[in-house]
């Protein structure tokens, strides 16, 4: 049939060897950071090794501080990272717009160091030692310009208050973060991106996350949540919440979503009988992660689903109607990619006429 010449069906022999490569210390909380080079956006690697320090002193005639790098090429960018500091160097250029502070051993912050930075963008303090306590409540007051801020790996027992009106990304990934105070979010009403993953979160109270009217990627994974957490944003489309202890999944735990498109629910315990089957009855969804699990067969997915991951379970059989409650001319899954691996079936299990309910299936993996 022609409509299968680019099936890739792999056999995998040996489950458990595919495992992710962890990400070094400057994966900014593990989601990529978009340059836009039109807006004059820098390089997010560290210039540490990579250029002469004595050309940029020789050939930047704007005054820079002694632990810092001001490239020419970026003259609104400030490179401090990595230097071993304990606190933000004191005299900082007026005209800094992105500021690298990730990889020092800054413990606080207080608004007088950032007072003179009136039109900052970004403030990059990945892998510091910052701690809510030593967090000047107003310290980011001024930053009505402050777009991106990021304090992964750091040891904030609670997400910082009176964060700017304009804040567009916020990661704080991998930090002590147990709470959110109500209230915090109130006015992030342009935030797209919330990064809270690896944290010691267990609930969300009503109010926790309200204002975020506009949010898109919440990711909440490898935290202490036992149940689906509540009163997430229905602006979500990409949630994240791998690496949790759920015993079981509520028929509408997902209900609340307006347009959610990419579901992660990847080494959660999750075993077939607590997962009802409309629980992913979501014709918006385009990716779930189910892999590594405990499920012994394949849920119930929507038709328009195009990618799914299920490796790594204990699946035994492949049953057609998870994908096709019937199959007609118009009646069809709409599934691109599905991982099968590692798990008890074999590809003489398929049935005959996987191919009329499979039908625009380009990759399975079994």
């Amino acid at each position: 049939m022609a409509f299968l010449s680019c099936l890739v069906l792999v056999l995998l022999c040996c489950p458990g060897t595919l495992e992710a490569t962890l990400i070094g210390e400057s994966d900014y909380g593990g989601v990529p950071l978009w340059i836009n080079r039109l807006l004059g956006e820098p390089s997010v690697l560290s210039l540490q090794g990579r250029m002469d320090r004595g050309w940029f002193q020789a050939s930047n005639p704007q005054a820079c501080p002694e632990q810092c790098d001001c490239p020419i090429q970026w003259p609104t960018s400030l490179y401090c990272d990595h230097r071993g500091l304990k606190q933000v160097p004191e005299i900082l250029p007026e005209t800094t717009q992105y500021l690298f502070l990730q990889g020092n051993n800054i413990s606080s912050l207080s608004s007088s160091v950032l007072a003179n930075l009136t039109g900052l963008r970004w403030l990059i303090l990945d892998n510091n030692q910052l701690e809510s306590e030593e967090l000047e409540e107003t310290f980011l007051h001024n930053q009505t310009h402050l777009h991106n801020l990021f304090a992964n790996h750091n040891h904030l027992s609670s997400v910082p208050s009176s964060l700017p009106a304009g804040l567009k990304q916020l990661r704080l990934a991998h930090n002590r973060i147990s709470s959110i105070r109500p209230g915090t979010f109130q006015n992030l009403k342009n935030l797209t991106l919330l990064l809270l993953q690896g944290n010691r979160l267990q609930i969300i109270a009503e109010g926790d996350l309200k204002g975020l009217i506009h949010l898109n990627l919440l990711d909440l994974s490898g935290n202490l949540f036992s149940t689906v957490p509540r009163h997430l944003p229905p602006s979500v489309q990409q949630l994240y919440l791998s690496n949790n202890s759920f015993s079981d999944l509520g028929e509408d735990s997902f209900a609340d979503f307006d347009n959610l498109k990419y579901l992660r629910l990847s080494r959660c315990g999750l075993e077939s009988r607590g997962v009802p089957p409309q629980v992913f009855n979501s014709s918006s969804l385009v990716e779930l992660d189910l892999s590594y699990n405990k499920l012994t067969r394949i849920p119930s997915v929507p038709s328009t689903l195009q990618h799914l991951y299920l490796e790594a379970n204990q699946i035994q059989e492949f049953n057609l109607t998870s994908f096709c409650r019937e199959t007609g001319p118009l009646s069809y899954s709409r599934l691109k990619f599905l991982r099968l691996d590692g798990n008890k079936l074999t590809y003489n299990q398929l049935p005959q006429d996987w191919v009329y309910c499979l039908r625009v299936i380009q990759s399975i993996y079994i």
